[in-house]
Parts: C-alpha cells; structure tokens; sequence
C-alpha cells in the first residue's frame, strides 16, 4: 500500500504536495519522496524514512516548480531499498517521465523477463519501472505510450506520472485502489490528485469527484481531458481499504470512512446480540470507529483502556514480523483502573498473523480485565492480497489454517467473532439490499480467495498448499 499525490498548475506545487504527504504518510512509512517540473526539467528527492524525515527546507527549495507529484511507499512488489522509492525519474524518448505508483503488477515477473530479454536495464526492482520501460518503447504521443503501456499490464495500479509540462493520473479498470480529483481556487483553479480526501482537506482544496476505474486523466495548461481507453472490468474495489487502511477523516469510494467503520460495528453487535459485557474497548487507532459502533448498537459502555502511543508506526505495514512485535510492545499499553474485573469486548479491524492481538489479550489479561470478548469488525483473513496488501504468503495468515476455535484458544480470549462477509459488505455499501449480491463492486479476495483480476505471477503461490502446522502459544 503507497499513497500519492499530484498538483499542477500551482507556483506551491512543491509544498502543497509536501504537506499533502503528511495526510497520507498512514499509507507508507518506508521511504517518501517528491518530483518536480521546472523549466522543461524533472528534479526529485526521494529517500527511506518518514515524510518529515526525508525533506528539509534547502531539499524543499531545490525542488521548486508549478507541477509535483509525491508518494509515501511500504513494500509489496521491491525490497524495502532506497533504490525503490518514489517517484522514479527516467529520461526515455518521449521526455524526462516521473512515475508514483499505488498498486501491485500481477504479471511484472513475466513483463520484466521479456523486457530485460530485449535489452532493458532496471535501475529498480519495483513493478512500477516496468510500466516505465513499456511506455519508453511505444511510439506516438505520451498519452499514447501511457495507454498502449497500461494495456500490457496486470493487477491493481493507480499512478501519477508527470513530464515537464503535463500531469497524467490512470487508474486500472477494476478500480482496485482510491485515487480522487480535487481542485485548489484561485483565478485560475489547481488540480490536485490524491489517494486520499485527507490529502485535500488538508490542503482546503474541493473535491471533484473520483477519478474512474479505467480512466486517464491529463491535466495540462489549467484544462484536464478524460479519456477513457481501457477495456471495462468487473468493479472491485478493495473493501480492507475501508475496513483498516484509508483514514476515518477521508471519503473513500464515496463514502465516509468513519462512518463505514461505525456501521462495522454496528453489524458486529447485532451478529452478537446477546453477548454480556461490562464495556467496549477498541485496538486504537483503526479499531475505535467499529467499537463506537458496537457501543451504539449493543448499549454497553464504550471505554479507552488502551492508550496508544502515536510516536510508534503503525505495526501492521513493519517490514518484518519482528519488527511488527517490538512496536506493537511499545505502542499501546492498558489502563488497569479501567479493566480491573471488567468483562470486555475487544474491538479490533482484523486480525492477520495474530501475534499483536496475542500480546493484546496478554496485557488485558495482567491489568485485571476477568473476561475477554474479542470482536473483529472483517471476516477471516483466509488469502493473500496480490493486488498492493502485504500478506503474500498464506502461511502467515492465522485463519488460513487453523480453526476459529484454535484462534481463540491461541488468542486467549474467551469467546472470538469475526463479522460475517454478507454484513461487511452491507455496511461497506451502506446499502441493505446488497448483501450477497455478487455485483457489490468490492474486491474480498483476502477473506474469500475469488480473485477478480489475472494473477500470473502468483499461480505456483497459490497453487501449493502449506503444510498445517501447530500454533505456538508464545510467538517469540
């Protein structure tokens, strides 16, 4: 999962994308970076770290220009490398071209071998240079090259590429990954593109609309041209956007992020009616919405008894599990005045290798909470994402080979709820009627393992069970 954002037509261009950044560093947390177009000239600064991190002031000033793009990177497709971050800039025969890429290629394995087969050199080994070495071969215009390019590939992209007199947005037909237009006023309006509303409302700029699954926009000169080349596909957009990545704060697919999670929740607590608590206590941060919801909905008291620290990052994009438990120590600690014999229901967004919620049980149970209810606003995680979520290993996943009832034994916890898919997708919706309706328009791959999109790179993946193995009841 990246994020990325793009303003033309602005003398802040640079800055303005600088601080949009910060509304999307939730996204990606590896490296940052931001081009820019100058004088018939790209000039761009990328680097391992967090947004404030990457940029100081002279960096900033260096990067001057009415046009930039930016993005903040976690790995999917790459080694987490400098090498890797973004935005890429190439000279090829159309131009200087600057790339920012949201999204997983499912066919980059077999590009690249034909690529490197007809003499090309990568300086990366990220999908997104792919698209880069196609568009450079095509003949005809930019936007020709980006369309013919665009045809070539698999899988889930939203991208940003930007030349020195003109910004190119593409998202892939599926509609896999948000990305939104916007428009910053003044006498002659800023277009500004982001994976996120956040991004906007940041920088006070009004949304437009979404950018639509299959479409390609060029803005250039104060004007901006939808074209619409790509062949349609079945809508699927990521529902885990939704349930835990995307920003409360944010519009995401035309709804409301918080409101969504609320409704979770909600569903939650009618699928438990009946369940006894003395109070409701989420896994900040993704997991407050849904537990206020399922506070609404059941009637029990809804309590913070775990203070997160928002000095530590967000534990489920670490790049290695290790990592993962080492901040998950240090990032959310109990309130035992709150739990001190307390029945409670656990709240959080999912649960994915399971041994941060371990840890949480863990702390509960030594601050004095008597019975833990843990309540999981996603259905089991049972697959691998192939389209921009890093879970690409099966294996990794506690529901893909144990029993509910082993999580919970595993977890500690006394009774384990996961929300059943029709009701996530209702509330994803926010439409009754829809639930089990296969033209939903959400991509559940990860919970159901029906993969809209080709996944050629992955079918020996996919194809080889793992074998079944025991849970460890310490995961260190």
């Amino acid at each position: 999962m990246c994020g990325i954002i793009g303003i033309i037509d602005s003398p802040d261009a640079v800055s303005l994308t600088h601080l949009g950044l910060f509304a999307l560093q939730h996204r990606g947390q590896e490296s940052a970076g931001i081009a820019a177009a100058r004088n018939g000239a790209l000039r761009g600064h990328a680097a391992m770290g967090l947004v404030s991190e990457v940029f100081s002031q002279p960096v900033l000033q260096s990067l001057a220009g009415d046009c930039a793009i930016g993005h903040v990177r976690y790995s999917t497709t790459g080694s987490s490398h400098v090498k890797n971050a973004q935005p890429l800039i190439f000279q090829t025969a159309h131009g200087p071209v600057a790339v920012a890429h949201n999204g997983n290629l499912t066919n980059a394995a077999a590009l690249r071998a034909q690529l490197e087969q007809r003499g090309a050199i990568f300086q990366s080994d990220t999908d997104t240079e792919i698209i880069v070495h196609l568009l450079a071969r095509e003949a005809g215009s930019i936007e020709e090259a980006v369309i013919n390019s665009l045809r070539q590939v698999e899988g889930s992209y939203c991208l940003l590429i930007l030349t020195p007199d003109r910004l190119i947005a593409a998202r892939d037909p599926y509609g896999f990954r948000p990305l939104v237009l916007g428009e910053l006023g003044g006498d002659r309006p800023a277009a500004v593109l982001s994976s996120e509303t956040s991004a906007l409302n940041l920088l006070q700029a009004r949304l437009v609309r979404e950018i639509e699954p299959g479409e390609l926009l060029v803005a250039r000169g104060g004007t901006a041209r939808s074209l619409k080349p790509l062949a349609p596909k079945p809508l699927s957009r990521c529902v885990f956007e939704a349930v835990y990545f995307a920003r409360p704060d944010s519009k995401v697919f035309g709804r409301n992020v918080q409101s969504v999670r609320r409704e979770l929740g909600r569903e939650l607590a009618r699928q438990t009616r009946g369940l006894q608590a003395d109070i409701v206590v989420p896994v900040p941060d993704s997991g407050v919405s849904a537990a206020l919801g399922f506070s609404d909905e059941s009637g029990i008291p809804f309590e913070m008894a775990l203070v997160r620290s928002h000095y530590i990052s967000r534990t489920f994009i670490k790049p290695s599990q290790k990592m993962r438990e080492l901040a998950a120590q240090l990032k959310l600690s109990p309130v035992p005045e709150t739990l001190q014999g307390k029945r409670v229901v656990l709240v959080d967004d999912s649960i994915v290798r399971g041994t941060t919620s371990l840890k949480i049980t863990k702390s509960l149970r030594k601050a004095g909470a008597r019975e833990i209810h843990m309540a999981v606003s996603s259905p089991p995680i049972m697959s691998s994402c192939y389209y921009g979520i890093d879970t690409p290993r099966r294996e990794e996943l506690i529901a893909n080979r144990h029993r509910i009832d082993e999580i919970r034994k595993f977890l500690e916890v006394d009774s384990l709820h996961y929300l059943e898919l029709d009701r996530m997708l209702r509330a994803a919706n926010g439409c009754p009627a829809c639930a089990g309706d296969d033209s939903q328009g959400f991509c559940s791959a990860c919970f159901t393992g029906h993969y809209p999109a080709p996944i050629p790179d992955y079918e020996n993946i996919t194809a080889a069970e793992p074998p079944r193995r025991p849970l460890e009841s310490n995961p260190l």
